[in-house]
């Protein structure tokens, strides 16, 4: 898959997703391995690179998954209140940048930090080349992840916030320049209301057990 043969279906898929709302395949509260400290963690659908060994295929697809507005996802990060920031992964964040630059305005009025990763690198998203509304969203972010995950470089260590060796973590609020603690091959498990379990948190994978 690449980006000249996906762009254009890319933008009609898009299209498909109402204004106003979101495309995810996963939300998790209270996180302690996505970003520092306790955090929300919203996973966004669709990518367009198909990294070999990328820890989320499911959600490489476009098409919508689990549509909800902005009004709701906000709603729901806040009425934790234990959750101290909110972190977006995926997925690629950047293809939805305006809707989730609106929910990372709200919440940080609340007064929780936000925080991204993403597998363009901090220069792509400044470029004229960025998805859409990039700089909105980068504007609201205190830390951002930047780059894709290369499995060539690798990174399997308990000490590290990133998956590869070519990711940069990008700390954009001084306040939390001593709070990257946490690392890429934690291993967290959520346990949901209706018996289904999400594990995230190991190399920054997302999955979901009946």
């Amino acid at each position: 898959m690449t980006f000249s043969k996906t762009t254009t279906e890319l933008s009609e898929t898009l299209q498909d997703i109402p204004p106003g709302f979101l495309n995810t395949m996963g939300y998790v509260d209270r996180s302690e391995v996505n970003g520092p400290g306790c955090r929300a963690v919203v996973w966004v659908q669709g990518c367009l690179r198909a990294c070999p060994g990328c820890f989320n295929p499911a959600s490489w697809s476009f098409e919508p998954n689990q549509l909800i507005t902005i009004d709701d996802l906000v709603e729901r990060i806040l009425s934790e209140p234990r959750n101290e920031g909110v972190t977006f992964s995926g997925g690629e964040p950047f293809w939805q940048a305006s809707a989730l630059a609106e929910v990372a305005r709200r919440v940080k009025e609340q007064g929780l930090n936000v925080m991204s990763f993403s597998g363009f690198t901090l220069e792509q998203l400044q470029s004229k080349s960025a998805p859409p509304e990039s700089q909105a969203l980068l504007a609201q972010l205190d830390i951002l992840v930047d780059g894709p995950y290369v499995e060539s470089l690798a990174i399997n260590d308990p000490s590290s916030p990133v998956s590869s060796k070519n990711q940069r973590v990008r700390v954009f609020n001084p306040a939390l320049k001593e709070r990257i603690t946490w690392a890429s091959d934690q291993l967290e498990v959520h346990v949901l209301k209706d018996g289904s379990r999400i594990f995230t948190g190991y190399q920054g994978q997302i999955g979901v057990f009946e």
